[in-house]
């Protein structure tokens, strides 16, 4: 869900800064020293994930781990993500710098919401869920970004969304056992 430059109209691409400068402003704000390890950690995984592309027909799908980072960081998967993205755009030409912002609210925004209910109830079952919805969420939001920049990527956006519902799945299975695995082991990791 890489949206490369010279695609999203501009009051897109404004709406992505505005949310990216607010959403790391404020997260930021509130980060201590003791978060910064587990962030660099998860902006790796982050990372990673994106360059194991899987073939799917004429193009290929990666997994987003994003719905991961925000159950285990919360609002600090804002600036986990943006790293990570903005490693992708300048060593990889993966979406781009203009599009950052917009790329980064797609990514991090739904992740930071399902951190936030699974801090409510800790379960892997919920972990597994918010994760699959995490990445739909950001397919459709990824959706939307296109369809609001052009009546001609409508149909691209509709076909994103699908091309996603086999990665959400993969990624609730991957996401319940990591979950179990910390609860079982390393549960202050949730905290």
């Amino acid at each position: 869900m890489h949206i490369s430059e010279g695609v999203l109209s501009l009051p897109v691409l404004i709406t992505g800064w505005t949310g990216t400068v607010l959403g790391l402003a404020y997260s930021l704000k509130k980060l201590t020293t003791d978060q910064i390890p587990k962030m660099g950690i998860l902006a790796a995984v982050f990372f990673v994930a994106s360059l194991i592309h899987v073939p799917i027909g004429p193009s290929s799908a990666h997994l987003l781990l994003n719905g991961l980072v925000g159950l285990l960081l919360g609002i600090f998967a804002i600036p986990t993500i943006f790293i990570g993205l903005l490693l992708q755009a300048l060593l990889f030409q993966f979406g781009g710098l203009t599009t950052l912002g917009a790329n980064t609210v797609i990514m991090s925004f739904p992740a930071v919401i399902a951190g936030l209910i699974f801090h409510k109830r800790q379960s892997p079952l919920l972990a597994g869920i918010l994760s699959a919805l995490t990445v739909l969420t950001s397919a459709i939001l990824a959706g939307l970004a296109l369809g609001c920049s052009g009546e001609q990527f409508i149909p691209v956006a509709k076909l994103l969304v699908v091309a996603h519902l086999p990665i959400a799945g993969v990624e609730a299975i991957i996401t319940y056992f990591i979950i179990s695995f910390i609860l079982k082991t390393r549960s202050e990791l949730l905290n």
